[in-house]
């Protein structure tokens, strides 16, 4: 938006914040006479400044410029001036020649000036004239941002009338330093001087005139780049006050929802009873008549390799499979009985992954060489676990959901973003979007939820690693033994118990495990086998269970 007069209110504080209120009627040095120009040093750099007022508020300008022989300089004046929040106040420069060795250039951010040796450059300023209050000001950068030292600089002004005041400052940018003379020359014009100006340091001229004089031209635009695209404003504030609330909301519900997992993870539990007593017998009972290959699931929201291999232990307890040792370097699975009412979902998936319809044996070193297809029993785990009301949804699909949103929302944030910067600004809005999407994508991981029912089965899992770790031969009757040993171990291959419960219950001829002469040796090499067999199949993780 460009507006093309200021308002007297904005360039009144304008004025006030970059000069200083007071005109100066006469300011000189020690040693100067007012009114009296000194004259440059040989072999130093110096300038002298016409600035004469048109009728129609251009200000054309001519510098001559005294460069020693064989020296270039530069310089380079801005055109953009901060005037308040969010706007700029905006010169033109046209017209620019450089008689003698040196070039001019302008725009719309800068005007440049390269010279060697002596030279003269003449100009014409548009955006010079601006309201004040009931009155007129002339302002213009004089001198500044040049690359040398200036010995000395003369300014002269005139206009269709008498000037009322000058203020002169010089110095760094941002001072406010005055000059070491400035003078209204009789009331007929303005003098000013300025004796050794640093490198990059500026002479600015700010010049009353009565009101009416000549048309106010000042040209006040809204900031451009970067930077405006990107300041906040209202829009861009409740943008980021909206995803704070979010993010704060979000927080809260996850800290609701994973509080009983983290109270259940945080408390002490001891081991579980899963030994059911009857008169002097003794069974095993899974907690909640959890499943091996379900525990795993139900713990780390995934289903991994070693879920599979221990619900294969567990089919072989229940009879429905016989596994042998074959060689030493190999193990047969053999069909026992065919599958039926009794087992879940993912139990007769399983059965069909390694045995299918008309398959009543299989090597290990033939599954190897087969293409398994597990995808139908992670599909089948996900919707028992689900099915048991210990999740909401899957926790593979809710993390995929989140997962893909966030992703869609960050680069749809970063659409809004380029747009908004190249357009309208508020390019905010667009990053806090982007951001959003961020933040959703990566904390999938924790959307996943487990539900009452399943924070207390996770509590119940701990009990149950209790009792694999605690539990001796002497808590269990000779007679039951083999059968609590089998029907905990698949539990122990889950839970990463193996090693600690083949010693405890060292256990060599099996029902449902034939052909080992040294089963505590024989056993763990077929886990490994038959984990890398299902792991080539690539649906599943090969993780092991962590620590409940």
């Amino acid at each position: 938006m460009r507006t093309p007069l200021l308002s007297a209110a904005v360039l009144k504080n304008w004025g006030a914040a970059i000069s200083v209120a007071v005109a100066l009627t006469s300011v000189t040095s020690p040693g100067t006479a007012a009114g009296a120009l000194a004259q440059p040093l040989p072999g130093t750099v110096s300038t002298e400044v016409r600035m004469k007022l048109e009728r129609d508020a251009r200000l054309s300008v001519t510098e001559t410029v005294q460069v020693p022989e064989g020296k270039t300089v530069r310089r380079t004046v801005p055109l953009r001036l901060a005037v308040g929040n969010d706007l700029e106040r905006q010169y033109e420069v046209t017209d620019a020649k450089v008689e003698g060795k040196g070039s001019a250039s302008a725009s719309d951010d800068s005007f440049t000036v390269t010279l060697e040796g002596n030279s003269t450059l003449t100009y014409t300023v548009v955006g010079a004239v601006a309201p004040v209050g009931d009155a007129l000001e002339v302002r213009w950068q004089v001198a500044g941002g040049w690359d040398a030292e200036l010995d000395k600089v003369a300014v002269s002004f005139s206009a269709p009338d008498s000037p009322t005041s000058v203020n002169c400052l010089a110095g760094p940018v941002g001072s406010s330093q005055p000059c070491t003379s400035a003078d209204l020359a009789d009331g007929k014009g303005v003098r000013a001087q300025e004796i050794k100006l640093g490198a990059g340091e500026r002479v600015d001229v700010a010049i009353g005139l009565s009101a009416g004089v000549v048309p106010p031209n000042a040209v006040v635009v809204e900031q451009s780049g970067l930077a405006a695209a990107f300041a906040l404003t209202l829009v861009s504030g409740a943008a980021l006050g909206g995803l704070l609330l979010l993010l704060l909301g979000g927080v809260a519900l996850l800290w609701y929802l994973r509080g009983r997992d983290a109270r259940a993870l945080a408390s002490e539990v001891g081991a579980v009873s899963v030994l059911v007593r009857d008169g002097d017998r003794v069974a095993f009972a899974s907690p909640d008549g959890v499943l091996p290959g379900q525990v795993g699931t139900v713990v780390d929201e995934h289903v991994d390799v070693v879920d599979v291999t221990a619900t294969v232990i567990d089919l072989a307890v229940r009879n429905y499979l016989w596994i042998t040792e074959t060689d030493g370097h190999d193990w047969r699975i053999v069909r026992r009985n065919p599958v039926d009412a009794s087992l879940s979902g993912y139990e007769k998936a399983v059965c069909e992954a390694l045995l299918p319809q008309g398959v009543d044996a299989v090597s290990v070193s033939e599954l190897r060489g087969r293409q398994i297809d597990l995808a139908h029993v992670r599909d089948r785990l996900y919707a028992d676990v689900v099915e048991k009301r210990w999740f909401v949804r899957r926790p593979d699909a809710e993390r995929n959901l989140f997962w893909w949103v966030g992703i869609v929302v960050a680069v749809l944030g970063v659409a809004a973003t380029v747009v908004l910067a190249l357009t309208i600004g508020n390019a905010l809005f667009g990053l806090v979007v982007a951001v959003g999407g961020v933040a959703l994508a990566f904390g999938a991981r924790s959307m996943p939820a487990r539900t009452k029912r399943g924070s207390e089965l996770l509590e119940h899992v701990r009990g149950l690693r209790g009792y694999l770790a605690g539990v001796t031969r002497d808590d269990v009757p000779e007679a039951d033994r083999e059968l609590v040993f089998s029907r905990s171990l698949p539990y122990a291959v889950v839970l990463g118990e193996t090693e600690r419960w083949l010693s405890t219950f060292s256990q060599q001829d099996l029902y449902w495990y034939g052909g080992a002469s040294d089963f505590r040796r024989s056993f763990p090499a077929f886990l490994g086998a038959l984990d890398g067999v299902l792991a080539q199949a690539g649906h599943l993780r090969s993780l092991r269970t962590p620590n409940p």
